[in-house]
């Protein structure tokens, strides 16, 4: 059903929906396909071209304003160009390019969509076709086995969304096979995804038996496909490193360099003027230099998240209630993140109260919030790969006995009584008694799973244990279906493992780049200011070398360096925990770094 447009689309709709059908757009119509946008293309269209004239509206005047002094002749100078005519060429070229970039971004913005859809497929669609495998010897409906995987969307992301849609457009279309057609034709994994819906398709007809085999021979193919993008993305991650590291260290070495030009061109430090008042062009370099940063960081930490698979990368929810959050706040960072603001507010507002400036609350709030939070994840983290490593033996142990033909029950209570689990004993005892007790009715052994899964409450038994529960309740061989689950089990673990040691370089990239800019900062700040100060009190008329004596202040180029340096910190803890272990950790790293650059600082004397 289409949602009804509103009044704003509805304008937007009337005044450029016919710029859909320009020739500029025909790629954009086919990245759009594959991107998955809810809104029709022509909707698309008319929101992009609105949103454009909206920001080149508003970029003509601001740039018209924000015109250096040095690029605008003076009032008095011999110029066959006036200031308006400069001014208002620099409105118009801004305009134009805020248009471009605008609809350049959108067109771009479906082509990273389609991306992230074709990437989250190759990801997912290797487990997701282990898991059809071992339904398939228990049933030979397509649309049974289509629909269990797309109830998995936690562990089969993409492909549990696209198998959603080929149930989707089969229920429109009358045909299950025209929705396979349809979602092969559109999916972005033109290579991966395409080919094997419309093999699914053809083994199908052929029998349970022909669609079994294939399924186990397309499984190994997908895993030794998936193996080689892991490697492909191990050296992407590699120039993303070696690009962060650039981005971060140039901005400091701009602020160095504005404080030696701020002596030699007093431009740099006078007014710019209405409406910005009093705000010199070095300030908004300055500042605009950390905003950068930290937007380099923020975008950094995204694309490492983004390349991370889904087993490495753990989700927290937070229980619902007040009480609830401050009773698992030490156990669950969703928790510890609501918990902690309170805490972090009264902290900033104590260090302002008690005499600190704004930058020095704000510095001691962020730490009191984000160390606090980082520490209850990793926690967290280091409980659930313990619990993750158990988890891989007891799966071990109990396809052991479901081979000699034990029933899954019996299978758990001997696990249970046998094997030495460690932090997972509770919980194998838990499944082993509700097991015993649901033996003959799949509704309440599918209860006792999903109980089991809750209480492990690792993203590694999510995707794992909910293979067990689907393909049992599908009638599927309780032996095949066990195998397949040791494969996925070790196969998550091993993948698990090897990405944290590959992130723990970057994790090291990060911090070291933090501490060499530190270092830069804290040495301009404490051998080169004051001297910068010296030369730029020294006037002598008449010579034609005439400083501005006002050109360096200290207390104020101690501000400005403390402002870039704490930006480089959050950038530098955001990647290096995106790195680690994702985005709490890239809260306790981040935290780090702003404390470690605020204690250097303070006993430096230069806050």
């Amino acid at each position: 059903m289409t949602r009804p447009l509103s009044a704003l689309d509805r304008a937007a709709y009337a005044l450029f929906s016919r710029r859909a059908d320009a020739r500029r757009h025909e790629r954009d119509r086919d990245r759009y396909r594959g991107a998955g946008v809810e809104i029709a293309f022509d909707v698309f269209v008319a929101r992009l071209h609105a949103l454009a004239w909206l920001l080149a509206a508003l970029a003509a005047p601001t740039a018209a304003v924000l015109v250096p002094v040095a690029l605008v002749p003076a009032p008095d100078a011999v110029s066959a160009v006036p200031a308006v005519v400069v001014r208002g060429g620099v409105g118009v070229l801004a305009a134009a390019l805020a248009h471009r970039s605008t609809t350049t971004l959108g067109g771009r913005y479906l082509a990273w969509r389609a991306r992230a859809r074709r990437i989250g497929i190759q990801r997912t669609l290797p487990g997701a076709v282990r898991y059809l495998r071992a339904l398939s010897t228990g049933t030979d409906d397509r649309r049974t086995m289509l629909a269990k995987v797309a109830e998995n969307d936690d562990a089969y992301g993409a492909t549990a969304e696209a198998a959603g849609a080929v149930l989707a457009k089969a229920e429109l279309t009358g045909s299950l096979n025209e929705g396979l057609r349809l979602v092969a034709r559109d999916t972005p994994s033109q290579d991966t995804l395409a080919p094997f819906l419309m093999k699914f398709r053809e083994h199908a007809t052929q029998g349970p038996e022909e669609l079994s085999r294939y399924l186990r021979m397309e499984s190994r193919m997908l895993g030794h496909r998936q193996a080689r993008e892991r490697e492909r993305a191990s050296g992407f991650l590699e120039l993303v490193a070696e690009l962060f590291v650039v981005l971060l260290v140039l901005p400091a070495l701009l602020v160095v360099v504005l404080s030696v030009m701020s002596v030699l061109t007093p431009s740099l430090n006078q007014p710019i003027g209405p409406p910005l008042g009093g705000v010199t062009p070095r300030a908004m370099i300055v500042y605009g230099a950390a905003v950068f940063v930290a937007a380099v960081g923020a975008l950094a930490a995204a694309v490492v998240v983004s390349l991370r698979p889904v087993a490495v990368t753990p989700s927290y929810e937070r229980p619902p209630g007040v009480v609830e959050s401050f009773a698992t706040a030490l156990s669950n960072p969703a928790s510890a993140a609501v918990v902690a603001v309170p805490f972090a507010a009264s902290a900033a507002v104590v260090a302002w109260a008690t005499g600190g400036s704004l930058l020095v609350a704000a510095t001691l709030g962020y730490v009191a919030y984000a160390v606090p939070v980082g520490v209850v994840a990793t926690r967290r983290a280091r409980r659930d790969d313990a619990k993750d490593r158990e988890l891989k033996d007891f799966v071990h142990a109990v396809s052991g006995h479901v081979s000699l033909g034990r029933p899954f029950p019996d299978a758990v209570a001997r696990v249970a009584d046998e094997v030495d689990l460690g932090p997972l004993d509770g919980d194998v005892a838990d499944l082993a008694f509700a097991a015993g007790l649901t033996s003959t009715d799949g509704d309440l052994r599918t209860a006792a799973l999903d109980r089991f899964v809750a209480r492990v409450g690792t993203p590694l038994s999510e995707q794992t244990m909910r293979l067990v529960t689907g393909a049992l309740d599908a009638g599927s061989d309780t032996e095949t279906v066990f195998e397949t689950l040791q494969t996925e089990v070790g196969r998550l673990h091993h993948e698990k493992q090897s990405m944290r040691d590959e992130m723990l370089v970057y994790a090291a990239v990060g911090w070291t780049t933090a501490i060499l800019v530190v270092g830069i900062v804290v040495a301009v700040n404490l051998y080169v200011l004051d001297s910068f100060a010296q030369l730029s009190a020294v006037s002598t008329p008449g010579t034609g070398f005439v400083l501005d004596p006002d050109a360096v202040d200290v207390a104020r180029e101690h501000r400005r360096f403390y402002v870039v340096t704490q930006a480089t910190m959050l950038a530098s803890g955001w990647f290096a925990g995106a790195a680690s272990r994702g985005t709490y950790d890239a809260l306790l790293h981040s935290g780090l770094l702003v404390a470690f650059a605020y204690v250097v600082f303070s006993l430096g004397g230069l806050l």
